[in-house]
């Protein structure tokens, strides 16, 4: 059996949406049509894409996985189709782009050696810097666009974004970890365990806001800025973390396996995006950026 456009646009509607009910009413389809998309894709690939939860679905690891090749798939189908209109080798210029650290490191790298493949005569100009500092530089006119992490966006008032990816946050673990044995894990199983804290990027302040409507907290015993250290220490046994998806790799730099699994609690995702002014006329060349990721992403929709 083969793997059509259709399933996988259909499985991206339900990894985006959350629910396969959703999904349907985006592509004005019946839900029994997404239903049997998916379940067609889980046969031919071999693996089950989304967890089922009272709320919706979620993508299992693997799902998450297959999330970003199911992502350049449409992408790679839609720069063909459009590659006569858009006359890449025509578009020119300089792109100032800032970047905090979570997006330079486990998402833009593939899509920046994509683009300046596609449009050689593009210039990127990369600065790396925290989200207000970027948000700043974009005010003042330092910076085109940005891509950074959107569900932290301060000046939503003053500044126009696109969610390009909503990142799964799981419970990580060591390999035979007592948790993993438990048919339901929550926030107050967590507490009572020694918690690895991740504070690049604001992963800290995030932390607080979701376990604040509990009565829980987790019980750090260690804050670091490197996701490495992160998984080190969890899969050597030193404690369990909650972080997304987007920078989950199944083993330790020292080779020893990290488990994950969902909570029950309510866990915002981690949403990467574009952001620029949306009051200052945007350059061909950064137009092109902008449009070249969202394609990537599979065209998701601006916020507002």
């Amino acid at each position: 059996m083969s793997v059509s456009l259709k399933q996988i646009r259909y499985f991206l509607a339900a990894a985006d949406s959350g629910q396969i009910s959703q999904a349907a009413v985006d592509l004005n389809v019946s839900q029994s049509a997404v239903t049997a998309a998916v379940q067609q894709l889980e046969a031919t690939l071999g693996f089950r894409l989304f967890d089922r939860t009272p709320v919706g679905v979620v993508p299992t690891v693997e799902g998450s996985r297959f999330v970003a090749h199911a992502r350049n798939i449409i992408a790679a189908v839609e720069e063909a189709m459009r590659v006569q209109r858009s006359a890449p080798a025509a578009t020119e210029g300089t792109v100032r782009i800032g970047l905090t650290y979570t997006v330079s490191g486990y998402y833009l790298p593939r899509h920046l050696a994509r683009f300046t493949r596609s449009f050689p005569n593009v210039t990127l100009d990369l600065y790396e810097a925290q989200r207000s500092v970027i948000e700043q530089a974009l005010l003042d006119g330092a910076l085109d666009i940005a891509v950074i992490l959107v569900s932290n966006l301060g000046a939503r008032d003053r500044l126009r974004y696109e969610t390009l990816v909503r990142s799964v946050r799981r419970l990580w673990l060591p390999a035979e970890h007592p948790l993993l044995r438990l048919p339901r894990i929550t926030l107050s199983d967590v507490a009572g365990e020694r918690y690895v804290m991740l504070t690049v990027d604001e992963a800290g302040q995030t932390t607080r806001r979701y376990w604040a409507p509990s009565t829980f907290s987790p019980r750090v015993i260690f804050r670091t800025s490197s996701v490495e250290a992160v998984r080190s220490m969890v899969a050597a046994g030193m404690g369990v973390t909650i972080l997304s998806d987007l920078v989950y790799r199944p083993w330790s730099l020292e080779g020893q396996r990290l488990e994950t699994r969902m909570l029950e609690d309510e866990i915002p995702t981690m949403d990467v995006g574009l952001v620029w002014r949306d009051d200052v006329a945007m350059s061909p060349a950064t137009a092109a950026f902008r449009d070249f990721l969202s394609l990537a992403a599979g065209g998701a929709a601006p916020g507002i």
